[in-house]
């Protein structure tokens, strides 16, 4: 589900990657309009939010607690921007541009912004998928091992059976079927159990996964459970069907070891 979802966890985070454009105190209100309308305009910004000073005053008295400006005895802030930039438009380079376009603007005094925080996400983004992936291939190949290990131990607890079975004349494909049809309904019982468990999890933690899974994304949702249902189902048959021919092809001295 998170290799599925790295793209948008990607562009989730980038998106909240933005400019603080700082503005000159003259700055004049038409000023302003032209500004915001520059903004809009612009394909690769997603949002932008005008803070006045009086705006920035009381929002930052509110993350100390107290009110710093009676203190002072002045605001020290500035008029600013902020500018949110959509995910395809923060790549380093096109950072760049938009630093050298938000400069060029006249009544812009600076642009702040974390410069190695783009590089930063790329990297870790990387690192996770990678890192997930590989653990994922390795659960697989634990759990594709005990599902093999359990039905093997199955069909051995019944080796004499088939046996028997071979002796009064019952055909390969007549003793295969009841540990095939067992099989099915065990892959069926333990996929639909995993995605239960998933679908749980991921419902008790949607406030947390918000932007990234949406308990309501049918596609991705669907791109998800539906594999499970169809990997549980192929090796549960799978396994059933080598081990039982295993036995078939077995002689009677050989079933005791």
């Amino acid at each position: 589900m998170v290799l599925i979802n790295a793209k948008k966890l990607s562009d989730y985070v980038r998106e909240k990657i933005g400019f603080t454009l700082v503005l000159n105190d003259d700055i004049k209100a038409i000023e302003i309009i032209n500004l915001k309308n520059r903004l809009k305009s612009n394909p690769g910004i997603k949002s932008f939010r005008y803070i006045d000073k009086e705006t920035a005053a009381k929002e930052l008295t509110e993350q100390l607690g107290e009110d710093f400006s009676g203190f002072l005895g002045y605001n020290p802030l500035f008029t600013s921007i902020d500018v949110k930039l959509k995910a395809s438009s923060t790549h380093p380079d096109s950072i760049q541009k938009f630093e050298v376009e938000f400069m060029s603007y006249p009544y812009v005094k600076e642009v702040n912004y974390q410069k190695n925080l783009v590089s930063v996400i790329n990297q870790n983004v990387r690192r996770i998928t990678t890192v997930l992936l590989t653990i994922s291939l390795l659960l697989a190949i634990i759990f594709i091992a005990l599902i093999n290990n359990t039905i093997r131990i199955t069909v051995y607890s019944q080796r004499f059976t088939i046996n028997t079975m071979q002796l009064v004349g019952a055909t390969n494909c007549f003793i295969r079927k009841p540990f095939l049809w067992r099989s099915f309904w065990l892959g069926i019982y333990g996929s639909f159990l995993a995605n239960a468990i998933l679908l749980g999890i991921i419902y008790l933690y949607k406030s947390e996964l918000q932007g990234i899974i949406l308990i309501n994304d049918y596609t991705t949702l669907g791109l998800v459970f539906l594999p499970i249902i169809v990997l549980g189902l192929i090796f549960s048959l799978l396994s059933a069907f080598f081990t039982v021919n295993k036995f078939l092809r077995m002689k009677f001295d050989e079933m005791f070891y």
